[in-house]
C-alpha cells in the first residue's frame, strides 16, 4: 500500500513503550499530513462509529486539544519498523483527585485492521496510563453495534459495567453506548492474556 508520507526511521527511543510490532508515542502537530491521509483512506472503514479529522485545519484543532490540554493525552500506535501510523488511542477527560480516571477514544486505520496491531497498542497505552500517568481507571463507551471495538476492549480485559441510552452525540444523533472499564488492579491479569 502507498504510504501517505515517508515513513519515519524506527527510532525506538521516541516511543513511550514498545511491543513486538508497534510502539506508542505522543501525537504531535507534525503528524498532521500522515494522520489526515490515513483518515481519508479509512473513511469507509471508520463510519458510522468514528470521524477522525481529514483536513489540516480539523487536525490542528484535534491535536491541539490532545497536546495542550492536560485533561487529554493522545497516543499514536505506530509500526516499530517504519514508524507508520496504524491507529490512535486518546485518554480524554482525565479526572484526578480521588477518581484518577480517563475516558478512551481510539481507532485503527484501514491498512492496520485485523492484524492485532490495535490490541498490542491498547495494551501499551494501558501500561502507560496505569504507570507513568498514575491513573487508576479507564473507561470506553462503545455503541452496541460496534462489534470490533467491543472485541478490542474485551481482549484487553475490560469489563462491561452498564448501558447508557442517548449517551453521546455522534453523526447527527444521540447514540446509545455500552460502558466498559478497566482498573489498574485488573491489568495484571489482562496483560498475561
Amino acid at each position: 500500500m502507498h504510504e501517505p508520507s515517508a515513513p519515519r526511521p524506527a527510532a525506538h527511543a521516541a516511543f513511550l513503550a514498545v511491543g513486538p510490532r508497534v510502539g506508542i508515542r505522543p501525537i504531535s502537530y507534525g503528524d498532521g499530513r500522515e494522520f489526515t491521509a490515513r483518515a481519508r483512506e479509512s473513511a469507509e472503514h471508520c463510519r458510522p462509529w468514528l470521524f477522525p479529522p481529514e483536513t489540516a485545519e480539523k487536525y490542528a484543532a484535534y491535536a491541539g486539544r490532545l497536546i495542550e490540554d492536560p485533561a487529554h493525552a493522545g497516543f499514536l500506535v505506530c509500526m516499530r519498523d517504519s514508524g507508520a501510523i496504524a491507529g490512535f488511542v486518546n485518554v480524554n477527560s482525565i479526572i484526578g483527585g480521588a477518581f484518577q480516571c480517563g475516558f478512551l477514544g481510539y481507532g485503527a486505520f484501514a491498512h492496520a485492521v485485523g492484524r492485532g496491531l490495535m490490541s498490542e497498542g491498547l495494551r501499551l497505552v494501558l501500561r502507560h496510563a496505569f504507570g507513568p500517568m498514575g491513573l487508576h481507571r479507564l473507561e470506553a463507551n462503545i455503541q452496541p453495534g460496534n462489534a470490533p471495538s467491543i472485541a478490542l476492549v474485551r481482549r484487553a480485559g475490560f469489563r462491561l459495567e452498564g448501558f447508557s441510552p442517548d449517551y453521546l452525540f455522534i453523526d447527527g444523533a444521540w447514540r446509545d453506548h455500552e460502558r466498559w472499564a478497566i482498573t489498574r488492579e485488573m491489568t495484571a491479569d489482562a496483560m498475561t492474556r
